[in-house]
Formats: C-alpha cells, structure tokens, sequence
C-alpha cells in the first residue's frame, strides 16, 4: 500500500536526553492510525519533528516518498501536512467563520483581510460554511472564539487544520481537556473525516484511540516499541504492562 509519511531512523537529542531514538515509521495513504504512549515517551517531541517545529539531530522524514526533513513548517503545510495542538492555538477575539475563513484565505494565497472592506468573497463563505456544518459549527460561526464551549474550540482547530486541505492530518490529543459529555462530538469529527486524508490521531484517550484506529503504535522512551491492529496493541501483554497499566502483580 502506498506510503503518505515516512520516518527514517528519526532521532532528535537535548543534550544527553534523546527524546526521539531511530524511529522508522509509515502512515499509509488513508490511514486511520493512532500514536500512544505513557507520559514522557516523546509523543509531542515526534510531531514536532514531523511538522518541522524541531529538527531531527538524525535521519530523514517523507511526505509522498518527497524528502521534508529541512522544508520549513509553513511550507509543509502547503504541501498538504496540517495538524492540530494539545492546547489550541486559535485567535480568542476572531470568530470561527474569520479564523476559518483565514485558513481558506491564505491556502488560496488570498490576504488575511478577505471579509473586508465590500463583503466577504462568495467562495470563501461558502468553503466556511461546508467546513462549519462537517465539524457542527455553523450555529457559533458569528461567535467571538473566546467565547464558545471548550468543545466547540477544540473542534474548531481541527476545522482550521482541515481547511488547509491536507494529504496528511495529525491530530495532537483532539479530546484533551473536553468534558466527557461533549466527547461526542470530537469522536463524530474525527470519525467523519474524509479517507482522502491520511490521519494520525495522538490521544490519551483510549476510548477514542479504540473507536477511531485501525492500526496502532506504541512509543516508549521515544522509542517505537510496538506496532499492530487495534486488537494486537489491546491483547499484547507487554503494552498493558508499559501504558494499560496491567501487569502481573510478582
């Protein structure tokens, strides 16, 4: 099956600590592929890597079998890797329908002033809106950011991000601080996201990993440890022991 990102012996050291340690890793085009792992095992550190926030000390990382080891991040995601953040990055004073409106804007390297002076242009609001009503956002469009549900928040980042029109979208614990009552509606995004986009969920959130995932990979001490169908990862003794937290109790 082809390959839409690849990591080749990805390593990335602070000093004496190597946060990332020889990471080969596929996402397949289509995927629907989970990242897990206990506390501290380099999760976040890998998807900077991947999206150019770090640079690797070691190795080499493939978007569509293209070298992207050195492109710079904003230049990634023109070329089709978006993502979206543990704590979201949004604008508190834009609404949704600027914020997203921006992200469609700037994707057709439009500027970021295309609501004024006239009117906003026709095919910008209708892309915004299409996006508002996938990710249920359409009644909080004219809402200051700030002011909307956690929830509605966290499911605007990944509308940004999926404004962008990614080949490759990385989603960085999308249900991370949203009450469990609003959960919903994160896993029905998520679980509605077009199998043109290749996906990396990072989620502590076994629910949604288990719910979501086809595939599934374990990191521990930036190290890959495991790989394997969602039923392998749940049987495999050694994962219940280093991140279920089951174990024998000798």
């Amino acid at each position: 099956m082809a390959v839409a990102l690849e990591t080749r012996n990805l390593q990335r050291e602070f000093g004496a600590l190597r946060a990332t340690d020889n990471v080969s890793f596929r996402l397949e085009r289509g995927a629907r592929h989970a990242l897990i792992g206990p506390n501290g095992a380099g999760k976040t550190t890998f998807i900077n890597l991947l999206t150019g926030v770090l640079t690797p000390t070691a190795g080499s990382i493939y978007l569509d079998g293209v070298d992207i080891t050195r492109t710079k991040r904003e230049q990634r995601v023109h070329k089709g890797l978006a993502r979206t953040f543990q704590i979201n990055q949004l604008f508190a004073a834009l609404t949704p329908l600027e914020t997203i409106g921006l992200a469609v804007s700037e994707r057709m390297g439009g500027g970021r002033d295309w609501w004024r002076p006239t009117g906003s242009k026709r095919e910008i609001v209708d892309e915004v809106v299409e996006i508002a009503e996938r990710f249920h956002l359409v009644d909080e469009l004219e809402l200051k950011t700030s002011t909307l549900a956690y929830g509605k928040q966290r499911l605007l980042e990944i509308a940004v991000a999926f404004a962008c029109r990614p080949r490759v979208l990385l989603l960085d614990e999308p249900a991370a601080g949203v009450p469990e009552g609003d959960r919903h509606e994160i896993l029905a995004a998520v679980a509605s996201l077009p199998r043109d986009v290749s996906v990396l969920l990072i989620e502590h959130d076994m629910d949604l990993v288990f719910s979501f995932a086809e595939r599934i990979s374990v990191l521990v001490n930036g190290a890959l440890f495991k790989e394997g169908s969602v039923d392998e990862i749940a049987a495999d003794p050694e994962v219940k022991a280093v991140y279920l937290g089951e174990g024998d109790d000798d």
